[in-house]
């Protein structure tokens, strides 16, 4: 199904109070994982939304065609584990045909060898990989499953796409793994890789978070930058992490998600609907907008359209993390979309 066409407007159209402007989409396709990450859910995992619940592809395409009708330019498809979706090709597809500059996806990495084929042949050409040791017996200590060489057989399928641009995602935390900044920016270099560090943020259920448990992304720059120096290629800003590069000249890069010690809110360009339909102006929202049910109802585009300008307009100033007051989302990062 085709959105109803909007009146052309060249003026930005998801701007908020603060006058920022939404030109990237976080979409969640499904809620269910197969890790149980330490920051992200318990052990026993969490209630899977049932299917019924979960937008189908149709109504995905619907909101994404009005979402770019109102200044969406690059999407980023997460979950959960999106590769958990079925058919997700068929998505990234038609996904596509929409004017849209780019379309980008969130993976562990293990179902890669299977999927990545269909999704390269679909059209996907960029592609971030959550890998948080390169450790085994840590990497089954944090996410609780024996995956590690799924993972990285996963990430060696990737090199036969040389035009893929990879990046890898790696949360820190402290005492856990903290010391392997230098092994990660050494795989970079070898792989020409951008290797993105993220702060730990308070998403997950039970995960123990507390400031103490944040390393700065700061003090990684410094002990990476100390074997091998770096030279700055962008601040965080409009991308959310700060992008280095190496001052030898070797391939690869270091990024910096400082969302905890240097926030970006300021300047954020990001909004996220979740597997659910619920649009959600910031990662740490307490509140949503239940997009779902309107379309369900029969909700014209206009309609939609209204609907989704309204709340973009009312997004919160920061998440607040830092600040007295600070409340914790009401869902998990997995709920939400990463």
């Amino acid at each position: 199904m085709s959105p109803e066409p909007l009146l052309t407007d060249p003026k930005p159209r998801l701007q908020d109070r603060f006058g920022r402007v939404a030109s990237k989409l976080r979409l969640s396709v499904t809620d269910r994982c197969n890790l149980r990450c330490l920051y992200c859910m318990p052990a026993e995992g969490l209630a899977w939304q049932p299917k019924t619940e979960i937008l189908s592809f149709e109504e995905i395409l619907t909101l994404v065609g009005i979402f770019s009708q109102l200044g969406i330019e690059q999407i980023r498809l997460t979950g959960g584990e999106p590769l958990l979706r079925q058919d997700l090709p068929q998505l990234v597809a038609a996904l596509g045909q929409l004017p849209l500059k780019k379309i980008a996806l969130t993976s562990n990495g293990i179902l890669l060898p299977e999927l990545m084929p269909a999704l390269y042949r679909a059209g996907l050409r960029s592609l971030n990989i959550s890998l948080d040791s390169l450790l085994p017996a840590r990497f089954a200590q944090l996410t609780r499953r024996d995956d590690y060489d799924r993972v990285l057989a996963g990430l060696a399928h990737l090199e036969n796409y040389p035009d893929l641009a990879i990046k890898l995602n790696v949360v820190v935390l402290r005492g856990f793994n903290a010391d392997e900044a230098l092994p990660f920016a050494e795989l970079a270099r070898e792989k020409a890789w951008s290797v993105r560090f993220i702060e730990f943020m308070p998403l997950g259920k039970s995960d123990g978070w507390l400031p103490t448990e944040v390393v700065p992304g700061e003090t990684l720059r410094q002990e990476i930058a100390a074997i091998y120096p770096l030279l700055p290629i962008e601040a965080a800003g409009a991308n959310p992490a700060s992008r280095w590069c190496f001052a030898d000249g070797a391939p690869g890069e270091i990024g910096l998600i400082n969302s905890v010690s240097e926030p970006f809110c300021q300047s954020c360009n990001r909004i996220r609907l979740t597997a659910d339909g619920m649009l959600r102006n910031c990662l740490f929202s307490t509140q949503e907008l239940n997009l779902k049910a309107p379309l369900r109802e029969g909700a014209s585009t206009a309609e939609l359209s209204a609907l989704i300008l309204n709340w973009v307009a009312q997004k919160e100033a920061g998440h607040q993390i830092n600040q007295v007051g600070f409340e914790r989302p009401l869902r998990s990062m997995s709920q939400i979309g990463g």
